[in-house]
């Protein structure tokens, strides 16, 4: 098992070094003639990102003291995605580079055809012109047609880059948009049609992400004026000590709220969490349930809890209910929906996936999750995913908006 370990890290690491030394090759040794300074700087960017990625991501896991977190975080994680953009516009890069070779060459060639097919002029007396003093200037040299192209590609392609990760932050740091999304549940009684729970997951408070943009989620919430609150867990990146004043906020949730664990609530001191979150007025429910007026609610444990034996528990969530009552369960992981399914449950909320958060991230979440974004159905048992508020790693989304949704409840019976 060691020497597979060993293996996969190595594999990971020659693919990490690969694509680097191609990135530096293609943004910097083929837009220089020759080596020299530019080239240097680029080796030392591209090394230096990839320090500070590296230290931001030890940093947070081993616990180190935030103000190191908070000075590694934003160079560190942002450089994470500029590497991914930077890279998928150099591959792009290679489609359309031999492309403008070749319009290039046949503009040389359609312009050299022309000058072939106009008249020689009649030769005329050169004047003659007497040597100055000065010193003569010597022709500047013109960079060949590859390396003018070469240039061009990789300024377009980082432009391109840096674009789409500023767009991409700017969206995560201004906050979440409400999405409002209406489902059908059948043993919904009359009375409770048009019943909202604000859903809110993966806000993530970090050395990032912090007291402000809770405030921000808070007040979004507010505005929609939910029945009640759904935090589907992954609230924080850290311990109570350094990230307890960035949730503070969330005692101005004027709905009565409710709190499941994620997987990084177990990175981060499950049990101390779930106390400060108890603290600030939310409910935790830890393999439990609660019977509203018209509705179930119930929450279970992270599936990453089981490593410390507080893994989800089904039967003592749901076990003795009364299955003609509708039920709505809080689930971090959109793969609980199988045993959701096996024990009745009418709507499922999650989030966990962030959507992918960054293209071409969804195709992998799509991979590892049963629904990525959005309403499905499972049986007779609906699953909600949200894309999540905040984000993980670097604070940047791509193709995958973060959002709090608003769960309008219908009775099919109204």
């Amino acid at each position: 098992m060691v020497v597979l370990y060993v293996l996969i890290a190595l594999l990971v690491l020659g693919v990490l070094v690969t694509a680097n030394w191609y990135l530096w090759r293609r943004l910097f040794r083929d837009t220089t003639a020759r080596p020299g300074p530019v080239r240097r700087a680029g080796a030392a960017v591209i090394a230096g990102g990839w320090v500070l990625a590296v230290g931001a991501l030890v940093a947070e896991r081993a616990g180190a003291p935030f103000w190191l977190q908070q000075v590694l975080a934003w160079p560190g994680f942002l450089w994470l995605a500029l590497s991914i953009y930077l890279l998928l516009a150099v591959v792009a890069g290679e489609i359309v580079r031999p492309l403008v070779l070749r319009v290039l060459a046949r503009r040389k060639q359609a312009a050299a055809d022309g000058r072939q097919e106009q008249p020689e002029p009649e030769p005329e007396a050169e004047p003659v012109h007497e040597p100055g003093p000065g010193p003569k200037s010597a022709p500047v040299p013109q960079p060949s047609r590859r390396l003018f192209v070469s240039r061009v590609v990789a300024g377009v392609g980082a432009a391109a880059a840096v674009g789409t990760v500023g767009y991409g932050t700017y969206g995560v740091l201004r906050g979440p948009r409400v999405k409002r999304v209406t489902v059908p549940l059948a043993k919904l009684p009359r009375e409770a049609h048009g019943y909202r729970i604000a859903v809110v997951s993966d806000i993530h408070l970090g050395p990032i992400l912090g007291r402000s943009f809770t405030q921000k989620v808070v007040d979004t919430i507010n505005s929609t004026r939910p029945d009640i609150v759904a935090v589907v867990g992954d609230l924080v990146d850290g311990s109570v000590r350094d990230l307890g004043p960035a949730a503070a906020p969330l005692t101005r949730l004027e709905a009565p709220s409710y709190f499941v664990t994620g997987n990084h609530e177990y990175f981060s001191g499950a049990e101390q969490w779930v106390e400060e979150v108890r603290r600030l007025g939310l409910r935790p429910l830890e393999n439990a349930r609660t019977e509203l007026p018209w509705f179930d609610l119930a929450g279970v444990n992270d599936v990453a809890g089981e490593s410390e034996g507080h893994g989800p528990d089904f039967g003592r969530a749901l076990g003795d209910r009364d299955t003609a009552r509708a039920c709505v369960l809080l689930a971090h992981q959109p793969v609980q929906i199988h045993d959701a399914v096996r024990h009745g449950v009418d709507l499922q909320l999650s989030g966990h996936t962030h959507g992918g958060q960054l293209w071409p991230g969804s195709l992998i979440a799509e991979a590892a999750n049963p629904t990525v974004a959005g309403l499905e159905r499972y049986g007779d048992t609906q699953l909600y995913v949200s894309r999540g508020a905040g984000a993980w790693g670097p604070p940047t989304r791509v193709g995958a908006p973060s959002d709090i949704t608003v769960i309008e409840l219908a009775s099919t019976r109204a």
